[in-house]
């Protein structure tokens, strides 16, 4: 669910920023197929959104580190491309790059926010254990894997970071604050 959800990001980013005329998106070279379905994805969105589509890569710390200083010098908002391994293992790391360099930026998980990211916006990773649960649990009750219908999460959460919003200069327009699960102060 979190690929199918990276053009409601860059809505959200659109939001936050509404005079930008580009942003820009970040996806891991190392991971081409996950790689291209985000981006041809988010090249639509921003299409429809009116926006210019910057592409950039990054599969390790230090090439992240180095689109985040270069958008920093552009006031480009930075959408980081979801579903993939690295970006998911190193979301507390990348918002405390994109704190240092002070690029507003959307990411999923609440790891991401809670690190000082801008905005996070996903799939919930408690529901999809739970039916992770749910199926274990009916295995182990005698049921077999190939007869059980398949379910996936639903449940889309948001965490937003008002201090970065603050230190920032961004104004969170409130119906993105009330909808929110989490707000970090």
């Amino acid at each position: 669910m979190n690929m199918e959800l990276g053009p409601k990001r860059l809505e959200l980013m659109r939001q936050l920023l509404p005079d930008a005329s580009s942003i820009a998106l970040v996806i891991n070279p190392s991971n081409p197929r996950v790689a291209e379905v985000q981006t041809h994805d988010a090249q639509e969105a921003a299409r429809s959104l009116g926006l210019q589509l910057q592409i950039l890569q990054a599969s390790t710390q230090a090439e992240f580190d180095n689109v985040a200083a270069g958008l920093s010098k552009r006031s480009i908002g930075l959408v980081v491309a979801g579903g993939d391994s690295f970006f998911l293992s190193e979301s507390a790391a990348l918002a405390a790059i994109t704190v240092r360099y002070a690029v507003p930026s959307v990411f999923l998980g609440r790891e991401f926010a809670a690190a000082g990211g801008l905005i996070s916006y996903g799939g919930s990773v408690a529901d999809s254990y739970h039916l992770a649960g749910i199926y274990t649990g009916r295995i182990l009750t005698g049921e077999k894997p190939g007869d059980l219908p398949v379910h996936r999460s639903s449940k889309v959460e948001m965490f937003i970071n008002l201090k970065t919003a603050k230190a920032l200069g961004l104004t969170i327009p409130p119906g993105l604050v009330i909808a929110a699960d989490e707000v970090f102060e």
